[in-house]
């Protein structure tokens, strides 16, 4: 099943995004888990562990204030792996201003 996980793994750029995020399925996920470890938890239905994260904040559903940042730019990309019916992001990378 990580296999598999593995395979959908990349990046995305935010217009990749939209339906996903218009269908409510986009699950951000915290830098310090492992997407992939989030991701088997996910398809296992590992509800504990997933609770967990949840309660501790390392997954949580976009803000508005996120999807208005990131739509304004629209070179945003995003790491990002499906298990069905969710895809799970890492949050970019804050630009620096010059």
């Amino acid at each position: 099943m990580r296999e598999r996980i593995a395979e959908t793994l990349g990046d995305v750029h935010w217009s990749d995004l939209r339906a996903h995020l218009a269908r409510d399925a986009v699950i951000i996920v915290d830098d310090a888990l492992d997407l992939l470890d989030v991701g088997v938890a996910l398809a296992k239905n590992d509800v504990p562990t997933v609770d967990a994260w949840i309660r501790a904040g390392k997954l949580q559903k976009p803000t508005t204030e996120d999807l208005t940042r990131w739509s304004l730019d629209a070179s945003t990309r995003f790491l990002a792996a499906i298990v069905q019916p969710f895809v799970l992001i890492r949050r970019p990378a804050a630009k620096v201003l010059s």
